[in-house]
């Protein structure tokens, strides 16, 4: 079958690579959409760039919420935004192309918040990440000499130590609370998709490791008032946790032991931070800490999504390299890291969005 594939794809890949049969494609009623489809995707990977720095313009220039209050001209726009008024029709226009904004009809071109636009503003997370996003685009400004050498700038925004804001390195203690504000922002919709995704009011007391300011863990108890919390991550990051349902500890899940007596242990978007040897490690202490029939809840993107495969090793692929550690994995790869720490029993619950976050369930022998 291997071969016969590889032979397969080569004679597929002549044929897309003939200029003549592409203009044939493109014309033979029965292949022109797919040429067209075909066309469409390849020119939004090359102009990508392009499409989320106009993203990240509307955001920086607070279009979105300007036109969210009201059908706005680009007179209003260029005043409100600062740009000059060729500029600000440019922007306004590229932000409609995009779907992030609309044009109203008649004829003195006032513009309105575009579906896209209002999406994204109910969702607050990705405006934070397209905001961050201008520290990865430095790092891969040059990608081909960023995959020579792991690791850029990302990897000083991430790599952040507690002990040195504790001591308070100024550096240290602003890596700590850009990295807590990033997190707490782009967390609320992650953990609304889990929690629907998976009863969390069968469990008594959740650990949350690595849960950073508590998002998740509050989330928790909001469906499960009964539940008792715990968020164990770094002490200069649980120094933020203000929800006073929350109980904290502060230390690193590497080193330090993991609070035990919780029938349940979370993972939020933690373990594809982390490599291999990491992973197995943490994986196994959770085990270790868990009661019989306890339960790991393990969530976040996961590459060969269907649908969604670019999220996976494409997005998260160059982020991660760029941060200097963690891979994307797949689902059947976390599994099998899961039952080789001990789990006897794996299960995946769907979400709503699997593109953004999928959920493992995996339980310990009773």
């Amino acid at each position: 079958m291997a071969a016969w594939r590889e032979r397969w794809i080569g004679w597929r890949n002549a044929r897309l690579a003939d200029p003549g049969f592409q203009r044939w494609a493109a014309r033979f009623p029965l292949t022109r959409p797919v040429a067209r489809r075909r066309a469409g995707r390849l020119f939004d990977t090359v102009a990508g760039f392009v499409y989320s720095q106009v993203a990240a313009a509307a955001i920086e220039t607070r279009l979105l919420p300007f036109l969210q209050a009201g059908a706005r001209t680009v007179a209003e726009v260029a005043a409100h935004s600062g740009l000059p008024p060729a500029g600000a029709a440019r922007l306004v226009k590229a932000a409609a192309a995009l779907g992030l904004a609309e044009r109203l009809p008649g004829p003195d071109e006032r513009w309105a918040l575009g579906a896209d636009g209002a999406a994204l503003i109910g969702n607050p997370g990705v405006a934070e990440m397209i905001a961050h996003h201008r520290i990865l685009y430095a790092d891969l400004a040059d990608p081909v000499a960023r995959l020579r050498e792991r690791g850029g700038s990302l990897a000083s925004y991430w790599a952040y130590d507690a002990a040195d804001a504790a001591r308070g390195n100024p550096d240290a203690a602003g890596a700590v609370a850009a990295y807590s504000a990033l997190m707490a922002a782009s967390q609320p919709g992650i953990a609304a998709a889990v929690l629907d995704a998976y009863d969390i009011r069968r469990h008594g007391r959740l650990l949350d490791i690595g849960g950073g300011q508590g998002v998740f863990a509050a989330a928790a108890l909001d469906r499960a008032p009964r539940l008792a919390a715990t968020v164990f991550d770094l002490p200069a990051v649980v120094a933020h946790i203000a929800d006073p349902r929350l109980a904290r500890t502060g230390g690193s899940f590497t080193t330090d032991p993991l609070p035990a007596g919780h029938d349940l242990v979370s993972l939020i978007r933690v373990v594809h931070d982390h490599e291999d040897a990491v992973v197995a490690a943490l994986l196994a202490r959770v085990h270790a800490a868990l009661p019989p029939g306890g339960t790991l809840l393990l969530a976040e993107p996961m590459a060969e999504t269907p649908g969604a495969e670019p999220i996976g090793d494409a997005y998260f692929g160059l982020y991660l390299w760029a941060m200097g550690r963690g891979e994307p994995r797949s689902a059947a790869r976390l599994r099998f890291l899961l039952m080789d720490a001990g789990f006897v029993r794996v299960r995946e619950h769907r979400t709503a969005i699997p593109a953004l976050v999928r959920v493992l369930a995996a339980t310990k022998a009773s």
